[in-house]
Parts: C-alpha cells; structure tokens; sequence
C-alpha cells in the first residue's frame, strides 16, 4: 500500500439529481468493492429531466464542485440529463479530472445487446428531446431504429419509494404502450433504462414489457 500514488487512494465522486445515482453507486461498488466512493443527491434542484439544458450544466457544474472540493480522483455523471448535455462544460471546469457519464456506457450496452437494431429509450423530457441517445446509438450502429419515450412520472415514483404494485405498473404501461405497438411492427427487442431512477422500477416495468424485450441498465 505505502508504493500506491496518493492519487490512487482518493475516492471516487458519483453524482444524480437525486436516488436514482445510487443504482450507479451500487454497480461501481460491486465491480470496484476496493475502491472509496462518495455520492450526491441534488434532490433539493430534482428533478433535471424537466429543465432546459443550460440550467442542467449549470447545477450539474455546482453538484460537482461540491465534490470537488473534497478531493476525488474520477467523477461518474449518474444523472442522464447531465451525461446528455453537461459533459462539456464538466469536462472543461475541471480538467484535467477524468468525467464519465452513463449515456455513451448505455449505447454501448444497447447496440450490444440488441439483435434486431430496434432499440427503445426511456429516459425524461430532456434526454429524450436532445436526442443524445439517439445519436450516440446511431454512432455505434448507423442502421438502429431507435424509438424515446419520456417517462417522467418514474423519477418521482422511484423519489417516493413507490417500485412495485397496481400503480406504478399502471404508469408503465401507459407509458410503454406506444413501444409495444411499435415491437410489434418493427421487431423490437431492447429497451435502454435511460435514467438512473428507473432501475428502481425495473420489476414492474419487465412485467408490462415481456421476457421477449431485453432491458438495459445504463448505470451498470
């Protein structure tokens, strides 16, 4: 240990808008159980799904200077508003420091997951209308058909503890129901959790969605 550079022996930074990052959290520390890790909920600003893309980098920029400040050697962007839109600004404040956000890790395991190319997103209003799945999809595998769906109402049901049962179920079917018509036209076969929050929700959504599609957790 006394070889190690003392770079190496600072933690890992980890944060979301809220709970959902802790999915990312969870994953880091089942591969990486030797490293340190320290998280931030901004839930006092969730969530950022529904804010404009300026306002997301800026309060990502400040989630991760509070970070900063206690010293850490990465920084893993769990909120997929800000993997979205803020990787530039993060990656620019504080250079050198190494930025990993979970939209491009997503796409990755959606293209390799997917036989068909037919690819579902889920994610909030704002990931889904700056597209940055859809491209980051279409830069791995340029013939993907890849259909979004904002899905809001699942931050604040994961917020609430509410994953499980009639309600939640309700809200994914109605949420998915578009999809499913299109898989039965279009051969659908993934589905991208494109929100850390929704892990959460992962049993009820399966159940409305079928064995049939494969859903892919960004965050691990």
């Amino acid at each position: 240990m006394s070889n190690l550079n003392p770079v190496s022996e600072l933690p890992i930074g980890v944060f979301d808008s809220g709970v959902g990052g802790l999915t990312v959290l969870k994953a880091i520390r089942e591969r990486l159980p030797q490293e340190h890790l320290l998280y931030l909920g901004d839930t006092a600003r969730l969530p950022y799904g529904t804010k404009g893309a300026e306002t997301v980098s800026r309060y990502a920029v400040q989630a991760a200077g509070h970070l900063v400040e206690r010293g850490f050697k990465l920084l893993v962007v769990a909120c997929n508003p800000a993997s979205a839109v803020a990787m530039p600004a993060l990656t620019k404040v504080f250079a050198p420091l190494p930025v990993i956000g979970v939209v491009e890790a997503g796409a990755d395991a959606a293209v390799s997951t997917s036989v068909s190319g037919h690819i579902a997103v889920l994610a909030t209003e704002s990931t889904v209308h700056g597209g940055a799945y859809t491209r980051a999809i279409h830069a791995r595998r340029p013939d993907a058909v890849v259909f979004s769906q904002a899905c809001s109402l699942f931050v604040a049901l994961a917020e609430e503890g509410w994953t499980h049962g009639a309600l939640v179920e309700s809200v994914a079917r109605e949420y998915l129901h578009p999809l499913l018509d299109e898989k039965k036209r279009d051969g659908l076969d993934t589905v991208v959790l494109g929100c850390t929050h929704f892990p959460l929700l992962k049993q009820a959504i399966a159940h409305v969605a079928g064995e049939e599609l494969q859903l892919v957790d960004s965050g691990e």
